[in-house]
């Protein structure tokens, strides 16, 4: 049978649960509490068709060194390679765009996004497709926001959303 290999990675916004193939990372999940990690594992290995397993040196060493200097301020663009299967069509086209093209300490409206892929107007569809991001942070979807200046939403939570945005230099750090 296939497997995943996954960790568990103590971040400033709380544990990041890493998965991947050999492929490339797969899946990030924020606040991978024990319920959280265990439910998120058994979706994966569902999704997936293969068992979790395990591991920090193999397929996850380079996802978590940059993970961790992109934390501590030392990585401002991850070079990774991506599993897309857990995204396709249209969410998979914005995902990438996203990716390729919303670079560190920058922000763009969701609007503008789907305008980007050729969907001007699609701005609730874009909205739909980060809450689909099977790679937050490393997809930086906490770069989307609202047109008017609003955080807009994250499945992550608005606080950290705040948090990345200011570890990116976009927001000023929360005062507590």
């Amino acid at each position: 049978m296939k497997s995943f290999e996954w960790t568990v990675v103590g971040t400033d916004i709380g544990p990041l649960l890493l998965a991947a193939t050999e492929e490339g990372l797969v899946s990030v999940v924020f606040h991978a509490d024990a319920a959280i990690r265990d439910r998120a594992l058994g979706q994966l290995a569902g999704r997936l068709g293969a068992e979790p397993v395990q591991d920090e040196a193999g397929l996850l060493a380079e996802p978590i060194r940059q993970v961790k200097a992109y934390f501590a301020g030392g990585l401002r663009e991850f070079d990774l390679p991506l599993d897309w299967s857990l995204s396709g069509g249209f969410n998979r086209q914005v995902l990438r765009e996203l990716a390729e093209g919303v670079p560190f300490g920058t922000v763009v409206g969701y609007g503008d996004l789907a305008a980007r892929v050729g969907q001007p107007g699609a701005a609730q569809a874009v909205g739909a497709a980060m809450g689909s991001n099977p790679l937050p942070v490393v997809v930086p979807c906490h770069r989307v926001v609202e047109t008017d200046g609003g955080l807009g939403g994250f499945g992550g939570g608005l606080e950290t959303k705040r948090k990345l945005l200011a570890l990116e230099g976009v927001l000023p750090e929360p005062l507590f």
